[in-house]
This record gives structure tokens, sequence and C-alpha cells, in this order.
């Protein structure tokens, strides 16, 4: 257990903000120049001519979602094998040092 965890305080986020609204969405895409990034992924993924299919957003929502559970498996894992690790460092000194004893016997 962390120690400084029980110090910690909930930062309380501010509310979301409203989503834009079409008119400002267009607004923003007829100021952006011809060269901004979001088009150059567009371009190159195939997705500037129509917006992608609700089975193809349902995907992606899927797998950042598989991403995330993953995610934390592997962080699960980590803390594992980090005890794990510790018990068997415990476990080699303490037959270091009864071999240790045992040599101190027969000689």
């Amino acid at each position: 257990m962390n120690i400084g965890s029980k110090n910690k305080k909930r930062m309380v986020l501010p509310s979301r903000p409203e989503p834009p609204t079409v008119d400002q969405i267009l607004e923003d895409i007829k100021k952006a120049s011809p060269n901004d990034p979001v088009f150059s992924i567009l371009e190159r993924t195939g997705q500037h001519s129509s917006p992608p299919a609700d089975s193809e957003v349902e995907l992606r929502f899927q797998q950042c979602r598989r991403y995330l559970e993953l995610n934390e498996q592997l962080k699960e894992a980590q803390s594992r094998l980090r005890h794990q690790r510790e018990e068997l460092q415990a476990a080699g000194e303490q037959l270091d040092r009864e071999v240790d004893q045992v040599k101190g016997q027969v000689l």
C-alpha cells in the first residue's frame, strides 16, 4: 500500500462542455488549412468522402474497450510478477543463508 495514497485529494473535474453545433463544425472546416493533419489522416484512411458506418464506429469502440481491458490486465500481471520476484529473491537469500550454515557445520 502506498503511504501517499491516503493523502490524495480527489480532483473535481469541470463539467463537460457542450458539443459544437453543425454550423460551428462547418466553420472550423472552412477555416482549416489544406495541410491540416486531420485532412491528411482522412485521406490515408479513405474516410474523407463519407462518414464511417455505425458498424465501423462500433468496431473501433470495441477495439478501444478491449485495449483498455488488456492494459488493466497487464498492470495486474506486472504487479503479480513484481510480488513473485520479491518472494523468489527472499527465498533465494534464505537458501543462501542455509547453504552457508550447512557449509559451516561440515567444516
